[in-house]
């Protein structure tokens, strides 16, 4: 007795898979900066300051008197002298109206106009303390400034970005298959 048989006969599928890897490409461009530092603005303003010196009346001590204070001294001492004149005269006038009074009257007005005054005479050529005078004005100086800030300018630029994405390509290689046979 022969028993049927199922021969079977059976080929896999294959499958075929192809890759194309994926690109990336990426810049990055510098930023784009500029600085600008503007200058500090600066003004001074300044008085100058001024020294005076008058040493007029320390060389008037020292009789180097300037020609208009001499030709002063002269006048001022002249009219002295016609006020001290005019009273001598008043005095003498008066004593010789008064004769009757008895005295010698005019043997001492002449003994008096006669005889020279006693001079008052110190060193000459040193001059009185504080004769020299200083006067000193400081100056003064108006130092202003303003600072300027920096004017910074910042412009950020994009990636550069390039890609191309992979694939992946499946194929069947080979097909399966079944063969199925009866014997028998």
């Amino acid at each position: 007795m022969q028993v049927p048989q199922i021969r079977i006969q059976s080929t896999p599928g294959k499958i075929e898979i192809n890759t194309i890897k994926s690109n990336l490409e990426m810049e990055q461009p510098k930023a784009e900066l500029s600085i600008e530092q503007p200058k500090a603005e600066l003004t001074i303003n300044s008085t100058p300051s001024m020294l005076t010196i008058d040493q007029s009346k320390a060389r008037e001590d020292m009789d180097l008197k300037s020609i208009s204070k001499r030709i002063e001294d002269a006048a001022a001492q002249g009219y002295q002298d016609l006020l001290a004149g005019i009273a001598r005269f008043s005095q003498d006038g008066d004593e010789l109206m008064m004769i009757e009074n008895g005295g010698n009257t005019i043997a001492t007005q002449a003994k008096r106009n006669s005889e020279s005054p006693m001079l008052d005479f110190n060193i000459g050529w040193i001059p009185s303390a504080g004769s020299v005078k200083i006067n000193c004005d400081p100056g003064k100086v108006d130092i202003n400034w303003k600072v300027n800030k920096p004017v910074i300018n910042s412009q950020t630029n994009k990636p550069i970005i390039n890609y191309t994405p992979g694939k992946a390509e499946i194929t069947m290689k080979q097909y399966p298959s079944l063969k199925i046979d009866f014997e028998g």
